[in-house]
């Protein structure tokens, strides 16, 4: 069905508009709607050579530092350029229609933040915080975005403040831990919600997948926004298939809470 013609349904609507506690749950599809490659796009340029999540692991930067530093480099001039989409900014706005509103994602850009959400928990950790590959120090991003070649190249880490040791980007590789603050976030969220909003996610990378199934074991509403289908389509209590930066605007507005609509 054409998302332009899909209907919010009324029971959806009336759930958000009643809603004391609501969980937003992100995922790619969010930030690939601003244009932000996923993991599942095909690489050009220097980066053709290489698998996305042979990319991301602690083995990779300990074996070849330079190419995975300039690979996040590069995207994170790819995020900075980008811009947050009307799914990102509904979002944000929904925070002033609800009691208390969670906002957790699986992506490592700010477009969350630039749109005006405060207090967003990144369960991947993100492209501006870089850290100590040794002591773990936070460190500092340069405060201009990468002026990174489209075609990407090599780049040599700079070396941390406190001990030296090379920088590396402060995302969760495969293989490592979620953030543990992060997490115990999204738990507690997912546990006391009334309503989880699942929003451009596969609903396949876990741990993160467990969110809506543990809202649905505590009792609450849980629905889907995604252009295709997922493992969730068959529990969520409504499934919006289409584009988030069409649909959240439009469950806004069913709700009441677009321009103009009352609280």
């Amino acid at each position: 069905m054409n998302p332009t013609h899909l209907q919010i349904p009324a029971t959806l609507a009336h759930a958000l508009r009643a809603a004391r506690r609501v969980l937003v749950f992100t995922g790619a599809g969010v930030s690939a709607e601003s244009g932000i490659a996923t993991f599942r796009d095909a690489l050009t340029g220097l980066w053709s050579r290489f698998d996305a999540q042979a990319l991301a692991t602690p083995e990779a930067f300990r074996a070849h530092p330079d190419i995975v530093w300039g690979w996040y480099e590069w995207r994170r001039a790819q995020v900075l350029r980008a811009t947050p989409n009307a799914a990102h900014r509904a979002i944000a706005e929904l925070a002033r229609h609800v009691p208390e509103l969670c906002v957790v994602t699986q992506n490592v850009d700010d477009l969350h933040e630039r749109a005006g959400s405060l207090g967003v928990a990144h369960l991947h950790g993100s492209l501006h915080a870089p850290r100590c590959s040794a002591c773990g120090a936070p460190q500092a991003c340069a405060d201009d975005a990468p002026q990174e070649p489209e075609e990407g190249r090599r780049i040599a880490p700079p070396a941390c403040t406190r001990c030296g040791a090379p920088v590396r980007p402060g995302v969760v590789w495969f293989g490592e831990s979620l953030p543990v603050d992060a997490w115990n976030t999204a738990i507690r969220a997912a546990e006391q919600c009334d309503l989880l909003l699942s929003i451009g996610t596969s609903a396949l990378v876990y741990p993160a997948a467990e969110l809506p199934q543990r809202a649905l074991a505590a009792g609450a509403i849980v629905a889907q926004i995604n252009p295709a289908a997922t493992p969730l389509d068959a529990r969520a209590h409504h499934n919006l298939r289409g584009p988030a930066a069409e649909l959240m605007p439009r469950l806004l507005d069913s709700a009441g809470f677009g321009a103009g609509g009352g609280d």
